[in-house]
């Protein structure tokens, strides 16, 4: 049975594949674009890390404690593509996907270290005993996911900030913010992950795109003039 999550990555991997769908703007001038086929490339190889080395299965709970960034971005799509409630706070969890993985506690089954810059091959320095290195394992996983088992569509997907709860099913109609179509919309990491994660789910579901900045990165005319950015 099909989630919306999986209809969006389909649609994100077919048609005009190679437009770009996320671009990231980050600090020290860092510039990353994902076209569609690219972005589901990132998103099904981080799924194949959760399901075939980490045992992933739908029902489990995923903790992102990253930042609003394009790498938390694919693990969200990656953990919902799998089935996967994600969360935000400091519930516990299966796995906890982090970016400090020097300060987690004990209350996740897998910690997973994610370094943040695009070309990071590995993760700079020590990693605690039993931490996965996301940059360099992820890149030896399959380009094509293929789930052992299906997502229900009733189960929980997301728990918001506010405690709200939203299933699997919900994800493009009730969680994600309306976009017109088309859209090329500006989200700004200062705003939060949430609220990045909605806006996302929103502009590609209008067959749409997204430029994701950090609050270092100064909105300039000619940002918005090159990414065809309109209404900041």
């Amino acid at each position: 049975m099909t989630t919306p999550v999986l209809d969006l990555m389909a649609s994100l991997r077919s048609g005009n594949s190679t437009a770009p769908r996320l671009t990231w703007y980050g600090p020290e001038a860092e510039r990353v674009e994902l076209s569609g086929r690219v972005l589901d490339n990132w998103v099904a190889k981080t799924s194949n890390l959760l399901q075939d080395e980490l045992d992933a299965v739908p029902g489990m709970r995923l903790r992102l404690d990253l930042p609003t960034h394009w790498k938390a971005v694919v693990w969200a799509l990656s953990a919902w593509q799998l089935g996967l409630e994600t969360i935000l706070d400091g519930g516990s969890a299966d796995f906890l996907v982090t970016a400090d993985p020097a300060s987690a506690g004990e209350q996740n089954d897998a910690v997973i270290a994610v370094a943040l810059p695009a070309l990071a091959m590995r993760w700079p320095g020590d990693l605690p005993a039993g931490c996965l290195d996301y940059a360099a394992e992820v890149r030896l996983h399959g380009d094509v996911f293929m789930p052992h088992a299906e997502p229900a569509p009733s189960a929980r997907a997301f728990s918001g900030a506010d405690g709200k709860e939203y299933l699997q099913k919900d994800l493009l109609s009730t969680f994600a913010i309306r976009h017109e179509e088309g859209v090329r919309l500006h989200i700004p990491a200062a705003d939060g992950l949430e609220s990045a994660l909605a806006n996302a789910l929103g502009a590609w579901h209008q067959g749409g795109s997204v430029v994701l900045t950090h609050a270092d990165v100064e909105l300039t005319d000619k940002l918005l003039a090159a990414e065809r950015i309109h209404g900041n």
